[in-house]
């Protein structure tokens, strides 16, 4: 009875045995298919991170764009004097550095040299050497929203508080075809700026002994603002006759000693036509020495 029931429980055993081993064969092939499949979607997955993709493919123009923060154009778009966004970008043709025209302009009344570089812009006339950038102000109108609808409302509320016309934009005029030979454009190409409004002739009457040596001064016609004040006018003439600072500069017009803070624009005013030749505001200067204190 023992063999008996021992056959009769071993083969159920066996079978069950069998299809274990059957069923294990099965589940290894499946996992041998499972692990092909992650081969695959391995390499795959190597194609596509060689790529710099998920799926394998290539970048395109779109997936690069990227949002970029305002922060990081602005160092680009200030104007270094007044910190603030550029109005009227100007650019100095020698260095290329560019200011808000106001800015730079009142730069120009006390130095010829720019302000971020330090070069010499011009030794007489630096306005001379600037020309307006339309194309820069143009980006920054388009890149700070509203800075030109406030703009355009400041100088407008300015000019209507003075009683003053509001200026009207320059609209480009179109140019009509040309038939035949091109014209000659008549008159001078290079015009003065309006804001050099005041021409001066600088004439040397002397200099009392013990005064040095100094250079004369090479160009003695100057066309300047009349915002000028005499004290620029002897700062430009201790510079090109490279004066001692004991060195005083006493400025005449007419019979009238000027003092530092009187502008050309006044003295022109006051004095009246007396005090021009030819056009031309003429001022004396002298060289003394300053006495000890």
């Amino acid at each position: 009875g023992a063999p008996s029931c021992s056959g009769s429980r071993s083969l159920p055993f066996e079978f069950e045995r069998g299809r274990s081993e059957s069923s294990g064969d099965e589940d290894d092939d499946d996992e041998d298919d499972e692990e092909e499949e992650v081969e695959e979607e391995e390499m795959e997955g190597d194609t596509g991170a060689r790529f710099g993709t998920d799926d394998g493919e290539l970048d395109s123009d779109d997936d690069r764009e990227r949002m970029i923060n305002l922060v990081e154009l602005t160092p680009y778009i200030l104007c270094s004097i007044c910190k603030g966004y550029f109005i009227d970008a100007t650019t100095i043709t020698e260095c290329l550095h560019t200011f808000c025209k106001s800015c730079i302009v009142r730069h120009f009344y006390y130095s010829n040299r720019c302000p971020k570089c330090n070069i010499v812009v011009h030794q007489t006339q630096p306005l001379y050497n600037i020309r307006l950038d339309r194309q820069l102000q143009d980006i920054v109108y388009k890149l700070v929203v509203n800075l030109e609808e406030r703009e355009k409302k400041q100088m407008h509320d300015f000019y209507k508080e003075r009683g003053l016309e509001v200026p009207k934009p320059a609209v480009p005029q179109p140019v009509p075809p040309s038939r035949g030979r091109p014209r000659k454009v008549l008159g001078s190409v290079f015009r003065i700026p309006p804001e050099l409004d005041i021409s001066i002739l600088l004439e040397f009457i002397g200099a009392n002994e013990g005064t040095g040596n100094f250079k004369p001064l090479e160009k003695k016609f100057v066309r300047v603002s009349g915002e000028a004040t005499i004290g620029h006018v002897e700062k430009f003439l201790r510079r090109k006759m490279d004066l001692d600072p004991a060195c005083q500069v006493d400025i005449i017009c007419g019979d009238h000693l000027l003092e530092h803070y009187q502008t050309l624009r006044e003295i022109r005013q006051v004095i009246g036509e007396s005090a021009v030749q030819d056009g031309l505001l003429v001022l004396h200067y002298g060289l003394v020495v300053s006495p000890l204190t």
